[in-house]
């Protein structure tokens, strides 16, 4: 049986329009036409034999092949990238100036960042570990070069990793009492989980107060263990000391939180940041939100 071979171009334009969901902003992403873009799925789905995309006159969406083929493409031009920067003799150095979410610390991101250190040796990390809001004003200001956090569902920028419902978090004891305002923990503001929590609450006219304010995704989560109140974090990152609360507690829902990779349209070309935005993304939203174990 011969071997099939994936052409990255295709690939790359079968990513865009995964991403954008639109055969139209997709060729305005890659500055192609859109009917080549066309004819760049067509021949992906002649080469697999299978239906990646489905689309009419008004929507564009993936079919289950489609959905597997992203993490396939992203290995794959993955590994274009590094074989193209090893035998041109690109090897990347310098210092990276990363930003992470600090709940993603808590996963298996550091996992993927010490293995590209292994392979990028050339590479010094600066690392930021902070709150998404304020990460995005790093990235804005030209302090980072690359971030991986949150966004709010509707905002276009960034290169999407994962999409994950936002719950509300408290323990197995949480008993609400609607008398009395709802005691929050939360973070400072700019703080993605806190708007969605008070925009949601101010929704339902039920009254809150922030009962406490946490610097850092440790202090929330020991604040909600202590049950000095509730607060709320993405599905797949609620740690074993919490539980998600269930239909009973009658909150309301608190939507979907995108996890992006930002990269600072300054130094975006840099091979060091392109290294590591292709490892990132290469490793799947899975292995970003897998509680990290022992090394």
């Amino acid at each position: 049986m011969a071997q099939t071979i994936y052409d990255p171009a295709q690939l790359q334009t079968f990513l865009a329009v995964a991403q954008t969901r639109s055969f139209t902003q997709a060729a305005a992403r890659l500055g192609i036409r859109q009917p080549t873009v066309s004819q760049h799925v067509r021949k992906l789905e002649e080469a697999t034999g299978r239906v990646l995309v489905h689309r009419d006159t008004h929507t564009v969406a993936l079919t289950p092949d489609g959905e597997a083929m992203i993490g396939f493409a992203r290995s794959i031009l993955a590994a274009h990238e590094r074989a193209a920067n090893y035998f041109n003799e690109e090897r990347p150095h310098g210092r990276l100036r990363i930003g992470m979410s600090d709940d993603l610390a808590l996963t298996r991101l550091p996992h993927i960042l010490r293995d590209f250190r292994r392979e990028n040796p050339l590479v010094d990390l600066d690392l930021s570990i902070d709150q998404s809001g304020s990460l995005h004003r790093r990235l804005e200001n030209d302090r980072l070069d690359l971030f991986v956090g949150k966004r709010p569902r509707g905002e276009p920028r960034g290169q999407l990793v994962k999409r994950d419902r936002l719950v509300w978090v408290g323990t197995a004891s949480t008993r609400l009492d609607t008398s009395k305002p709802l005691p929050l923990v939360v973070y400072p503001n700019p703080s993605l989980s806190r708007s969605a929590m008070e925009n949601a609450l101010q929704r339902a006219t039920i009254t809150y107060r922030p009962a406490c304010i946490c610097r850092g995704v440790n202090g929330l989560i020991g604040a909600v263990a202590a049950g000095i109140g509730i607060s709320a974090l993405a599905s797949s990152l609620v740690p074993v000391q919490l539980t998600p609360l269930g239909p009973q507690h009658r909150l309301p829902e608190l939507g979907y939180l995108d996890l992006v990779l930002l990269t600072n349209p300054r130094t975006e070309d840099r091979p060091a940041t392109k290294a590591l935005a292709a490892a990132v993304l290469a490793s799947g939203p899975t292995s970003l939100t897998t509680p990290s174990g022992p090394a």
